[in-house]
């Protein structure tokens, strides 16, 4: 059974008060469809960037965000992995409700590194020894536990999870998981995407309404050195294992959680005041059109307003570009629909 050495220290405590007062007033803030649908798919790409970034992956900011608006159909390496991690979140995000069992992290996993590991690799277990190399000098720092104690120790850490969800706080529960399963090290590749994509699921418990706007990994990425040095281990985990003290740890990852908090205040408040995202009465009309039938073409638009045909095109132009309607069909068929939040 999984048993966390930790303590509630005062610089812990604090940051788990803050956070929840810091959710209690995010949670009063009426954010706009229009404003939250922008700020979703900055998110998105912005835990996408981090969290491959984390890794090494090579792509900068712009461009990954240009790679999740296009698309392509031919993809390198690189760009697979930030396609992967964003269908992943989106998927998880769609659905915060989801228990997290075996089944659903081993679906992370293959969603993580589908076509980039061999068949027998992905969603499964490692069936083999690994061991984790420092970054930059290539040397072995940590090793982590023997293939076949793999499968108790993960069944051990997910009975804990569930066992004590809606009991331990949520940032406690998250930041145990978080650490463990990088412990672990239950995948020959994949590892801290996989972590951070199923920790975020249980960073759901905070409650948070606009946590479609939480980007954790973005923290992390910050000081990639310090994330590592705090989140894993060195040497021999069964050295190791049975004086491992989880309280540093969680004690930076409360810390990171706040930060992010703090930025998606900030953020709120910056989009809340910007006047290109405020919805105009004929905007407001073809949102409402859409909503009582499900799609709206100009010439139904045309039927419910007096602006001139090129007026009209400009009303679609913005609504597309925030993000909030999708054009459909093409030539005289063309109609707009709403994007599908997630």
């Amino acid at each position: 059974m999984f048993e966390p050495n930790y303590r509630i220290s005062p610089f812990l405590l604090e940051r788990i008060k803050e956070i929840t007062l810091l959710v209690h007033m995010l949670n009063q803030r009426l954010v706009s469809d229009v404003v939250l649908v922008q700020m979703q798919a900055e998110a998105r790409a912005v835990s996408t960037y981090a969290s491959t970034s984390i890794e090494g992956n090579p792509l900068p900011l712009t461009q990954v965000k240009r790679l999740l608006k296009s698309q392509p159909k031919q993809l390198r390496d690189s760009e697979r992995e930030v396609v992967n991690y964003n269908q992943v979140l989106t998927w998880l995000n769609a659905d915060q409700d989801k228990v997290l069992t075996l089944d659903l992290l081993l679906k992370i996993h293959a969603g993580v590194v589908k076509e980039l590991l061999p068949a027998h690799q992905v969603g499964r277990l490692r069936q083999e020894p690994v061991v984790v190399h420092e970054p930059r000098s290539g040397d072995v720092v940590y090793l982590p536990p023997d293939h076949g104690d793999v499968p108790q120790l993960v069944n051990d850490l997910l009975a804990f999870v569930q066992a004590n969800h809606g009991v331990l706080d949520p940032i406690l529960l998250a930041g145990l998981f978080h650490k463990q399963l990088v412990v672990i090290h239950p995948f020959v590749d994949g590892n801290g995407r996989t972590t951070r994509l199923a920790t975020k699921l249980l960073l759901a418990g905070l409650g948070l309404n606009t946590f479609n706007l939480f980007s954790f990994e973005n923290y992390y990425n910050q000081n990639v050195s310090r994330y590592f040095q705090t989140v894993g281990l060195f040497g021999n985990y069964y050295d190791l294992v049975d004086s491992l003290d989880f309280t540093p740890w969680l004690e930076y990852f409360a810390g990171g959680i706040l930060d992010e908090l703090l930025r998606v205040q900030k953020q709120i408040e910056n989009n809340l005041a910007a006047p290109d995202t405020t919805l105009k009465p004929y905007h407001e009309a073809i949102l409402a059109h859409i909503d009582a039938n499900g799609f709206i073409t100009d010439k139904e638009y045309a039927r419910i307003t007096e602006r001139a045909k090129a007026t009209r095109a400009l009303d679609f132009k913005f609504l597309l570009e925030l993000g909030v309607i999708e054009r459909k069909g093409r030539g005289p068929g063309v109609f707009y629909q709403r994007v599908a939040r997630s």
